[in-house]
């Protein structure tokens, strides 16, 4: 893995970089290419900035975090990062497999028998694609107001878990958070 460090506002640490070299070592298990790593650590006022950009054959990873302490940020990024990997390689993963079976089964086999009779009335309607921007339940419930519409898709600023705010019919809501 090639780093390569980038330090704004603050001065280049040989600690800081073997720290983070050390972290982004927990990566090699999982990519298995030859990956070029930047690291970008930044001091503003009172924050503490550490940005990771990871780029493998293919891939293309970006995680940035702000903490009051740099050890924390850098922790913190590279947790967030470590997730994408994680991510990124269960879906080449289901892709493979998928691909991997050789045959393409007919869609009437794969549909039960009570599906093949009701097919025309399951139809989709609209398919919506919802950017999750993180926000409070208080600011989900603003914004849907604001917008006339009867729910709100978004992750939870405090959790990072998605969540939904259903608006009754008499005006109350229904929170649903996810735990996956």
């Amino acid at each position: 893995m090639h780093i390569t460090f980038t330090f704004r506002n603050t001065e280049a640490e040989d600690w800081l970089k073997e720290y983070v070299d050390k972290k982004l070592s927990r990566f090699e298990r999982y990519i298995d290419k030859p990956v070029d790593a930047s690291v970008t650590l930044s001091v503003e006022k009172f924050r503490n900035v550490a940005e990771i950009k990871l780029l493998a054959k293919g891939v293309n990873l970006n995680g940035r975090e702000e903490a009051k302490e740099m050890v924390l940020a850098i922790d913190n990024v590279v947790d967030k990062v470590e997730r994408q990997i994680k991510k990124y390689k269960e879906k080449t993963r289901n892709h493979k497999e998928n691909v991997s079976k050789g045959k393409r089964e007919n869609l009437d086999q794969l549909l039960p028998e009570e599906f093949e009779e009701d097919e025309d009335q399951q139809r989709i309607s609209k398919i919506m694609k919802v950017v999750l921007k993180p926000m409070s339940v208080d600011d989900a419930i603003l914004e849907m107001e604001e917008s006339k519409n009867r729910f709100m898709i978004f992750r939870d600023a405090s959790t990072e878990k998605v969540s939904v705010v259903y608006r009754k019919d008499d005006d109350d809501y229904i929170l649903v958070e996810t735990t996956g």
